[in-house]
């Protein structure tokens, strides 16, 4: 078997509309400064149409779709079978970055390959196959039309390969179809609806021909044997190894960011029913996770009609539950199941349906959806994938239809996309993180909730260091996802080293809520710059890390104020008018160095290397 030591630093580059391939190689600098994955994604697509980003059709022929393995994918890292797509969203307008499980990124890059870019529009309906000598073009006629999971199946998919398939979603144009790989998915903004644009069905890289190696072995076996054992230790992580995300049902419940009747009330006790705990019991669940993986958050059961079937993730059971009055977990795995198979993502979905409920029920729109009305939810579902009768408009999103018919202030999306299961009345700085998220209404982007209720370690009815904690976090995360590897293990890398470890709880609560930069002081992240520095022999000090974070984030932020995104557009839904957003904003602006229009200042752009 051929060896790749550390990285290949080479990139794919397929053009569909001339049938043609061809590897190019990715500079140094831009491999220390971007690290991988989503940075170097950024970059990627930056280089490309730096001057003209507000041209580029989200659906035209011109809008690259960007697939980059990270500095760890493929290593047998801890929880490092991850890549990252990027693209211009159909959904937004603007850029959009996913981060994905599943076996492609191993796959593309044991294949000889550290990234993945495809141009153009093919003519006739297409699949890809890719090796580590060739790409092969074929008809995917026999495809179309397909669900996700038939088409996998006409793959030919071994144990060493990995896939991109869409479903009818994609096809079709849903302007939040999804694209999966495994039984994972990159999920928001509509990736899957620029793939069936370009007429590829789906891509499929046969790999394992090269073994990774790191540069410096003995130091990844050793970073690797302590990220185990911090996993291990980790309350988070086991909770979420015992009963997945779901796990978040009860202390939002708590809380109160539990979203109810589209999010008109933020808790119900009812929702114990949906809990991560109830359904482990209830379908007598087990780990259904990506390879390798220490947490193993998925989880299968069997559902009463002997189907063994993915328990949903908690924002698919928060969005298709309580926020449309639905409290049965059957219809949710029922309706989870299709989403999967017709590609389309749950979270827009789920936003879209209960905004069309609401409006239904104010008089702005004619419909037959109804808050608490089930029936005919998977009809609808159906509909939306093909496009047909009521689901044709269903498919562009609750922000477009709001404009169209009214109700504005009740369509619970951020730049255009979807708000996740999370009220931002129950956490306010995860209100902030929602309004400043370069994608739109992205929990993830920096998370604060963990530190306002999982954990306890701020208060969630105060704006001070909301500001400091989302600046923090967004850096740290874009890092993360530049590395690939699972945004799940950040807390059991913070926490469970040495000094944080040894700190009683009250005293962490103190320095994180009145004394954040000093905390950050004591944090130790070296799991991460550590193997980072192991696989390619690159050095990376955690200030590196962090710096190349901020540096990822604010290109990903100058790209989409480059596409008309400001001031303007850093706002919540007018729902949430509780959360004292102007305060936190004006402090995460300073924080950030953007003017105040949101725009990152010459400065900082300067300071950070990247070219305005």
């Amino acid at each position: 078997m051929k060896e790749i030591i550390g990285v290949t630093n080479k990139l794919l580059t397929i053009d569909l509309s001339q049938k043609s391939w061809k590897i190019v190689k990715i500079d140094r600098n831009d491999r220390k400064m971007y690290l991988g994955g989503k940075g170097l994604g950024l970059k990627i697509y930056y280089d490309m149409f730096s001057n003209r980003l507000d041209d580029i059709e989200p659906l035209g022929e011109e809008n690259p779709l960007v697939f980059m393995a990270g500095v760890l994918t493929g290593t047998g890292a801890v929880c490092s079978a991850r890549f990252a797509g990027i693209t211009k969203s159909p959904l937004t307008g603007i850029m959009v970055t996913s981060s994905c499980g599943g076996p492609f990124g191993g796959a593309l890059k044991t294949a000889g390959y550290d990234g993945l870019i495809i141009l153009g529009k093919s003519k006739a309906q297409t699949w890809l196959e890719i090796t580590d000598e060739t790409v092969l073009f074929h008809d995917a006629s026999s495809l179309w039309g397909t669900t996700t999971r038939d088409a996998q199946g006409m793959l030919n998919l071994s144990g060493k390969d990995g896939d991109l398939v869409i479903g009818p979603a994609g096809e079709n144009g849903v302007l939040y179809a999804n694209i999966l790989s495994g039984h994972r998915f990159l999920g928001r903004g509509g990736m899957g609806a620029v793939m069936g644009g370009k007429n590829l069905k789906a891509v499929a890289v046969r790999g394992r021909a090269y073994r990774v190696r790191p540069v410096k072995e003995a130091m990844f076996k050793k970073i690797r044997k302590k990220a185990s054992l911090y996993i291990t230790k980790n309350d988070f992580s086991q909770k979420y190894n015992r009963f997945g995300t779901a796990s978040n049902v009860i202390p939002g419940i708590a809380a109160g960011y539990v979203p109810v009747t589209n999010f008109t009330y933020r808790t119900d006790e009812r929702f114990r029913v949906l809990s991560g705990e109830a359904m482990a019991e209830k379908y007598s669940t087990t780990n259904s996770s990506c390879i390798p993986c220490s947490i193993q958050c998925g989880h299968k059961g069997t559902f009463p009609d002997g189907i063994v079937k993915q328990i949903p993730e908690y924002e698919t059971v928060g969005l298709w539950g309580p926020n449309i009055d639905n409290y049965d977990s059957d219809k949710i795995g029922e309706w989870n199941l299709l989403m999967n198979d017709l590609g389309m993502d749950t979270i827009s979905a789920g936003g879209t349906v209960s905004w069309a409920m609401e409006a239904g029920e104010k008089g702005l729109r004619e419909t037959e959806l109804r808050f608490g009305k089930i029936n005919n939810i998977a009809k609808i579902i159906e509909d939306i994938a093909y496009r047909r009768g009521e689901g044709k408009e269903l498919s562009l999103g609750s922000r477009n239809l709001s404009k169209k018919y009214g109700g504005k202030d009740f369509a619970i999306q951020v730049k255009g996309l979807e708000m996740a299961a999370y009220d931002p009345r129950g956490a306010w700085g995860q209100g902030l993180s929602y309004a400043t998220a370069n994608r739109g209404a992205c929990h993830l982007s920096a998370y604060p909730l963990a530190l306002e209720v999982l954990f306890g370690f701020l208060e969630p009815y105060t704006t001070r260091s909301k500001a400091f904690w989302v600046d923090f976090f967004e850096n740290f995360n874009a890092a993360l996802n530049s590395l690939q590897t699972c945004q799940f293990t950040s807390f059991a890398y913070i926490l469970e080293p040495f000094p944080v470890n040894i700190f009683p709880f009250l005293i962490l609560k103190i320095a994180m809520q009145h004394f954040p930069a000093l905390a950050v002081f004591f944090l130790n992240f070296g799991i991460l710059n550590g193997t980072y520095e192991s696989i390619t022999g690159i050095k990376l000090s955690q200030k590196d890390f962090i710096t190349a974070g901020r540096r990822i984030h604010i290109l990903e932020r100058y790209m989409n104020t480059k596409m008309g995104i400001g001031r303007k557009d850093d706002t919540l839904p007018e729902q949430f008018q509780a959360v004292p957003l102007e305060p936190m904003l004006k402090d995460y602006y300073r924080i950030k160095k953007y003017d105040k229009n949101g725009v990152p200042t010459r400065k900082i752009l300067s300071l950070l290397g990247i070219n305005p």
